[in-house]
């Protein structure tokens, strides 16, 4: 193929909007969760009389919020169940046994997304798949970006935060409802790094 051939296919090529030998730019950077300071709290009524609180401890994934084009942007998290910690031993081995998250056999809780839009200043709309108890339903999520910067090293840091409700019987988690509430208040508030 002759020079002048190759460079009227590019001509062309390039005027269909196309490239040659270059990628697409770069999505978002994604950040790797920080266990020690992120969080998973939950809220739940007690014989319908008081809320009950709880924290999963091991929390861990990646995410990535791009302010410029929100289509770079997803969330990956993924809770131990056997992390669960309500203050109280007892209850907690109930929790994780079988009436309830049944740890062995359900050992994480995830979130993963599908679409995310830009819905305000520092505000996300994310659309994902939660999976609890064995069981996967879809879920809408407003996320709040809380902050970026650099850590103690110079390493580029950044937060966010989301609150939801859920309803434990849509998971499967039928045990006790008369005494322990369906509906159940989910914080989750993440750090990153890279």
């Amino acid at each position: 193929m002759t020079v002048r051939k190759l460079t009227l296919m590019a001509g062309i090529v390039s005027g269909m909007g196309l490239s040659l030998g270059h990628a697409n730019p770069a999505a978002a950077q994604a950040y790797k969760v920080d266990t020690v300071h992120s969080a998973t709290v939950f809220r739940v009524k007690h014989m319908n009389t008081s809320y009950t609180y709880g924290r999963f401890n091991d929390i861990t994934g990646q995410f990535a919020l791009d302010e410029k084009d929100a289509k770079n942007s997803h969330l990956d998290i993924v809770v131990k169940t056997e992390s669960i910690d309500t203050a109280n031993a007892n209850r907690d081995k109930h929790l994780k046994g079988t009436d309830f998250f049944n740890a062995v056999q359900y050992p994480t809780i995830s979130f993963k997304s599908k679409s995310v839009t830009k819905s305000g200043a520092d505000t996300f709309k994310v659309h994902g798949d939660l999976t609890l108890h064995g069981v996967t339903n879809p879920l809408a999520l407003t996320v709040t970006r809380t902050g970026a910067g650099k850590d103690m090293k110079g390493k580029p840091v950044a937060g966010f935060e989301t609150e939801f409700a859920i309803k434990r019987s849509d998971y499967k988690m039928n045990k006790m409802l008369e005494g322990i509430g369906d509906d159940v208040k989910i914080i989750v508030s993440v750090e990153g790094g890279q």
